[in-house]
C-alpha cells in the first residue's frame, strides 16, 4: 500500500539517531557494517565532492538502491540526486509492513539525498517522490540508477543486486587482441526482441537465456567474431529499439533479469564472440517517471531549450557542462563495462553532441561562447571519457558513430582527436548503397562514387557499416534495394558483402542481411528464418560464412586495415565497364590478396587484370559459384600470371570475370 511512513510517530530525535532522516555528513559506524556485509559502501563526503566535480566515475556504487545493512538491521540503503528538492521520499510500492513513504536526508548540505529503510529485500519496487518549488511541484521518478526497472508499461525500479558467477575468465584475460587495429573484427548487429521470436506463444521474444545457444550457434557458424546489441538500457518505447532510454543503469526487463542478460554475455565469451553494446550519451526521453525535469527544474538536460531539446527525436539533450552530469555519463559507461563485462561501447549520434545546430535551422541554436557551431563541453567530455576508459579498461574499445567530417573522431586526445578507437564509415555506406541502388547501364556515370572511399580510408579507423539504419521502416530491406530480378538481386547482395570484406576496416551486417531478408526490418516481428531453406538465402548464408572465414584467416584482409601499405589500387579507371580490382597486402611482400569486382550483368571473358607477380594465382572465393546461388562462371580454380604489362604492373592474369560478381584471388 501507498501512504503514510510507517514511522510517522517517531521523533526527529530518534530518527536522526537511526539514520532514517536528517542532515548528516559520513557515518563511519555505517559504513563499516556495510563493508562487512559485502555491500557497497554508503556516501562519503569524498563521493559528494568527486560526483560534484564530475570525476567520480563509479557513483552507481553509491546511489540507487543497495541492499546493506546498518546497525545489525539488513534493509536497502537509497540514494539520489536532485539538488532543487525541498523534500524527497522514497515510495516502497511492495506489499509489506515497510510500503510506504519514507524521508530521505539531505546529504551534508550537498544535492544528494539517503536513507536507509530496514527490513526492505531484494525484489521490493519503488519510486522517488520529489517536491520542489517551495512544495508547488510534486513528482514521482524512477531511480536513475536502478539496476533493474519493471517491465514497461511499469515505471518503477527494483532493488537488486549485481551478483553473478562468472566463467568468462579466459576471455577476459586475453580480449585485448580481439578487437585492435590488427585484429579480424566481423560484427553481427541484433535487435534482440525480433532476431528469433516464438510464434506458438503469442509472438513474444526470446528472453535473454533462450537466446544465448540460439545466437552463439549462428554466429559461430557464420563467423563473425563479435555481436553488437541495439541498446539493451531500459526504454518505455519499444519502437525507439532501444534508443529513448530511461533506466540508464538497467537492462530492460522485457528479456529477464540482470542475470539473464549477464548469463548472455558470459555464454557468448566462453563461446569466443565478444560483445559490443550499443550506448546513447547524447539524448533521453521525456517521460514523466524519467530523468526529464527530475527535480522540477532541468537538471540532466541543459536549461536553454535551444541546447536542451532535440527538434528531430523530440527528446531531452544531456548537458554536458554540468560536472555531475559528467559523472553519470561516466559512470554509466563504466558500468557497462566493468559489471556487464562488455568489450565494446559504441557511441550513438555523436554528431548531435558534437554541434550545437544538430538538426537545427537559423534562429533554432544557441551559438558557443566563440560564437561557432560546435559544443566544446560535448568534445571535452568525449575526450575526458575515452582516456579514462582505456586507461582502466585496457582491452575495451569505443567506437562512435559520427556522421559528418569531423576530423580526428578516432585519433588520440593528445593528438588532438576525440579519443574514440574507431568510427563507422557512414560515407562508404552511403555511397556503395546509392551505386548499386543504380541500374546497372547508368553506373558507369557514377563510377567516382566507388572510388572515393580510397582518398579518406585511413583519416580514420574504420567500422564499415551495413546497419539496422539502412533496413528500417521505409527503407526497404538490403535485398530489396538492389535493381533487377530476385538472381540480380541476390547477386548483388553477395557483390556489396564482397566489397565489405574486402575494403580496408572492419566490418558490421544486421541481422537479416546474412540470408537476404526479403521485408524490411519490423521490430514486432521475427526475422524471415524459412528463406534459410531456400536455395538464394541459403547460398547466401553460406556466402557470408566462406567470406568471414577467408577474412579472419587470411591476415592480408585485417592486418593493415588501418596503415597505407594494406591497399593498393590495380584499376579504379574501369567506368565503362564498371569493374574494380585492388590488392590487400599482409606482413610479407607475396602475402597478398586480388580481388575483382564486376558490377553489371555482362560477363567479362579474356578479362586481363595486373599482377604483381607470376606464379599460379589460386581462385579462393568466386561469388559467382553455384553453392552460393550464383551462375557457376569462373577460372578453373586459378590462373597463371604471364609477364604481359597491364595496369602499371610487369605482369596480368587473363581470366573469366563472372557477371555482377567478385573474385579474390591468391598466390
Amino acid at each position: 500500500m501507498l501512504g503514510a511512513s510507517a514511522e510517522g510517530s517517531v521523533t526527529l530525535q530518534e530518527r536522526l539517531a537511526h539514520g532514517t532522516i536528517g542532515e548528516r555528513g559520513s557515518n563511519v559506524n555505517a559504513q563499516k557494517h556495510s563493508e562487512e556485509a559485502g555491500a557497497p559502501p554508503f556516501l562519503t563526503e569524498e563521493d559528494v565532492h568527486r560526483f560534484a566535480e564530475g570525476t567520480h566515475a563509479r557513483i552507481y556504487r553509491k546511489l540507487g538502491a543497495h541492499l546493506a545493512r546498518r546497525d545489525g538491521v539488513d534493509g536497502v540503503y537509497f540514494a539520489v540526486w536532485a539538488p532543487n528538492a525541498d523534500a524527497v521520499s522514497v515510495v516502497v510500492e511492495s506489499d509489506s509492513e515497510r510500503s510506504g513513504m519514507h524521508a530521505l536526508n539531505r546529504f551534508a548540505g550537498s544535492g544528494l539525498w539517503d536513507g536507509f529503510v530496514g527490513g526492505l529485500s531484494r525484489g521490493v519496487t519503488y519510486q522517488f517522490e520529489i517536491i520542489s518549488r517551495g512544495g508547488e511541484f510534486k513528482t514521482r521518478k524512477a531511480d536513475p540508477v536502478g539496476f533493474r526497472h519493471t517491465a514497461p508499461p511499469g515505471n518503477s525500479a527494483m532493488v537488486w543486486d549485481l551478483e553473478h558467477r562468472w566463467g568468462d575468465g579466459e576471455w577476459m584475460r586475453h580480449r585485448s587482441g580481439r578487437m585492435g587495429l590488427s585484429s579480424p573484427v566481423s560484427i553481427y548487429e541484433v535487435h534482440l526482441g525480433s532476431w528469433r521470436r516464438v510464434p506458438e506463444e503469442q509472438n513474444r521474444s526470446l528472453t535473454y537465456r533462450e537466446l544465448a545457444p540460439w545466437l552463439a550457434e549462428h554466429v559461430t557458424e557464420l563467423g563473425f567474431t563479435h555481436v553488437e546489441f541495439l541498446p539493451v538500457m531500459e526504454h518505455p518505447f519499444y519502437g525507439s529499439w532501444g534508443y529513448q532510454v530511461t533506466g540508464y543503469f538497467a537492462p530492460t526487463s522485457r528479456y529477464g533479469s540482470p542475470q539473464d542478460l549477464m548469463f548472455l554475455i558470459d555464454y557468448l565469451h566462453q563461446r569466443g564472440i565478444g560483445v559490443i553494446l550499443d550506448w546513447v550519451p547524447s539524448h533521453f526521453p521525456d517521460d514523466a517517471h524519467g530523468l526529464a525535469l527530475f527535480d522540477g527544474t532541468p537538471l540532466y538536460e541543459h536549461g536553454d531549450p535551444l541546447r536542451g531539446r532535440h527538434p528531430d527525436w523530440d527528446t531531452c539533450l544531456f548537458d554536458y557542462e554540468r560536472p555531475e552530469v559528467r559523472s553519470f555519463l561516466t559512470s554509466n559507461a563504466f558500468f557497462w563495462l566493468e559489471a556487464y563485462h562488455a568489450d565494446a561501447l559504441r557511441f550513438d549520434a555523436v554528431a548531435s553532441m558534437l554541434y550545437l545546430d544538430f538538426g537545427r535551422g537559423p534562429g533554432e541554436w544557441t551559438p558557443n561562447r566563440f560564437g561557432g557551431r560546435e559544443n566544446p563541453a560535448a568534445v571535452e567530455f568525449m575526450q575526458q571519457l575515452n582516456e579514462r576508459i582505456y586507461r582502466e579498461f585496457p582491452s575495451a574499445q569505443t567506437v562512435a558513430e559520427e556522421s559528418t567530417a569531423w576530423p580526428r573522431v578516432s585519433r588520440p586526445v593528445y593528438l588532438g582527436g576525440l579519443g574514440f578507437g574507431f568510427k563507422w564509415d557512414m560515407g562508404w555506406m552511403h555511397d556503395t548503397l546509392q551505386y548499386l541502388g543504380l541500374d546497372p547501364i547508368l553506373r558507369k556515370y557514377h563510377h567516382n562514387e566507388m572510388t572515393f572511399r580510397s582518398v579518406y580510408a585511413l583519416s580514420e579507423n574504420f567500422v564499415l557499416p551495413l546497419s539496422h539504419d539502412e533496413v528500417a521502416p521505409g527503407k526497404s530491406s538490403l535485398l530489396q534495394k538492389m535493381p533487377g530480378d530476385e538472381w540480380q538481386k541476390y547477386a548483388q547482395l553477395r557483390l556489396l558483402l564482397a566489397n565489405l570484406y574486402a575494403q580496408p576496416g572492419k566490418k558490421l551486417v544486421f541481422m537479416g542481411s546474412e540470408f537476404g531478408q526479403r521485408n524490411e526490418w519490423n521490430h514486432d516481428r521475427s526475422l524471415d528464418w524459412h528463406l534459410t531453406a531456400e536455395p538464394l538465402p541459403g547460398g547466401l548464408l553460406r556466402w557470408v560464412a566462406d567470406l568471414n572465414r577467408l577474412y579472419r584467416s587470411e591476415p592480408s584482409l585485417h592486418l593493415k586495415d588501418a596503415t597505407p601499405d594494406g591497399f593498393s589500387w590495380i584499376d579504379a579507371n574501369d567506368a565503362d565497364h564498371s569493374t574494380f580490382s585492388w590488392l590487400r597486402m599482409g606482413a610479407a611482400e607475396d602475402d597478398c590478396i586480388l580481388v575483382v569486382f564486376n558490377f553489371t550483368p555482362v560477363p567479362r571473358q579474356n578479362f586481363r587484370v595486373g599482377a604483381p607477380s607470376l606464379g599460379v594465382w589460386r581462385e579462393i572465393l568466386n561469388s559467382d559459384a553455384k553453392a552460393y546461388g550464383g551462375g557457376g562462371h569462373g577460372n578453373f580454380g586459378g590462373v597463371e600470371a604471364n609477364p604481359f604489362p597491364c595496369h602499371g604492373r610487369e605482369h596480368s592474369l587473363m581470366i573469366t570475370l563472372p557477371p555482377l560478381a567478385a573474385l579474390f584471388f591468391k598466390k
